[in-house]
C-alpha cells in the first residue's frame, strides 16, 4: 500500500493540474471578445454609409459580404433602362413640351391607339396635302392630350376621336404632347389634376 501513496499524490497534481488548465475564464474577460466585435460592427458601419450603399454590383459578382454590407445589385438591363430614360426623358408636367394646332376639318390626321396599359391616341401620320401636313405644327409621334378645352388624355380611340368629330368650333384646336407615351403615362408622367387645369386653360399656362 506503501507504493501506491506516490501514485495517489501524482494523481492529484496531475488533476490539480489539469483543472487549472481548463479554469472557468473570469466574467470581465469577455470584454475583449465583445470590443473586438464592436470593433468590427464599426467597420461594417463604416463601408455601409450612405454613399456606398448605392453602389451596384454586377449579379455575377455578388458575395455573401456584399449581401451582408447591403450593397445593392443591379441588372445591365436595369442599368441600360434607367440610363435611357435619364438621357431621352421628356417632362410632361412642362408647358414648352405641349403644341397647340387650330384646324379645320377635315384635318388629314391618322390616330393611333397607344398600348392597352396607357390607352389615349397619338398622330400615326398625316396625308400628303392635308390641312394637318400644310399648316405643319402637329408631327407624327404627337401625344392628342385635349380637344379644345376639354382632356383626352387616357381615352380609348373611339372615344377621344369622337372629341374632335363631334367639335362644333369653326376650327378645332388640339393640344398635343411632344413625347413618348412612358413619358406622358408611366410613372414620372404629368398628374392628372395638372393635365386638366392646362387643358382647361387652352393648353396654356394659368
Amino acid at each position: 500500500m506503501r507504493t501506491m501513496a506516490p501514485t495517489s499524490a501524482a494523481c492529484v497534481i496531475a488533476m490539480a493540474a489539469t483543472s487549472s488548465a481548463f479554469t472557468k475564464a473570469p466574467f470581465g474577460s469577455r470584454g475583449s471578445t465583445a470590443l473586438r466585435m464592436g470593433l468590427f460592427d464599426g467597420v461594417k458601419e463604416a463601408f455601409s454609409a450612405p454613399a456606398l450603399e448605392k453602389a451596384q454590383i454586377d449579379p455575377a459578382r455578388e458575395t455573401p459580404i456584399d449581401r451582408w454590407m447591403g450593397w445593392s445589385v443591379k441588372t445591365e438591363e436595369k442599368k441600360m433602362e434607367i440610363q435611357e430614360v435619364s438621357v431621352n426623358f421628356i417632362d410632361s408636367m412642362d408647358s414648352t413640351n405641349y403644341i397647340c394646332a387650330s384646324l379645320d376639318k377635315p384635318m388629314g390626321i391618322v390616330f393611333e391607339e397607344n398600348d392597352e396599359k396607357y390607352g389615349g391616341i397619338f398622330v400615326y401620320e398625316m396625308k400628303e396635302g392635308g390641312v394637318a401636313e400644310v399648316e405643319g405644327t402637329i408631327k407624327p409621334g404627337d401625344q392628342l392630350v385635349g380637344v379644345n378645352s376639354r382632356k383626352v388624355s387616357g381615352l380609348s380611340f373611339d372615344e377621344a376621336l369622337s372629341e374632335i368629330v363631334e367639335s362644333t368650333e369653326e376650327k378645332t384646336k388640339l393640344i398635343v404632347f411632344r413625347g413618348t407615351s412612358d413619358d406622358l403615362y408611366g410613372p414620372t408622367g404629368a398628374s392628372q389634376a395638372w393635365l386638366e387645369e392646362f387643358v382647361g386653360a387652352g393648353g396654356e399656362v394659368a
